[in-house]
């Protein structure tokens, strides 16, 4: 599986930014996907993620602001991310597993065994 993230960058505080993560490398169907963020010195926590057949599931810091979709039609991951606070600064991770497992374990880092490089959202006033 090979995960490639796009889109970040540096903003200032109030502004938005929209990531997106191409998936490749496999076949099967039922797929859940998600982004994980990770600051300095901190741990990676999750931010959003959706099963194959649309459930979410946010981060509380994130809700009416970040709006997770997916385009299954070419495997390709969303993050849009509004209202960006100096607190949203972290490199962001796109991840998957097989399955629909947001619904039941929601944004569980131990779910995911693939992950990309990373794309880092700096927020600055």
């Amino acid at each position: 599986v090979k995960l490639a993230e796009f889109g970040g960058g540096s903003v200032q505080i109030g502004g938005s930014l929209r990531l997106s993560c191409t998936a490749s490398g496999y076949t099967y169907k039922t797929t859940c996907m998600a982004w994980f963020r990770q600051a300095p010195g901190k741990e990676r926590e999750g931010v959003a993620g959706i099963d194959s057949d649309g459930t979410t599931k946010y981060a509380d810091s994130v809700k009416g602001r970040f709006t997770i979709s997916r385009d299954n039609t070419n495997d390709t991951l969303y993050l849009e991310m509004n209202n960006l606070k100096v607190e949203d600064t972290a490199m962001y991770y796109c991840t998957l597993a097989f399955g629909d497992l947001i619904g039941p374990y929601g944004l569980n880092k131990d779910i995911f065994a693939q992950w990309g490089q990373g794309t880092q959202v700096t927020v600055s006033s």
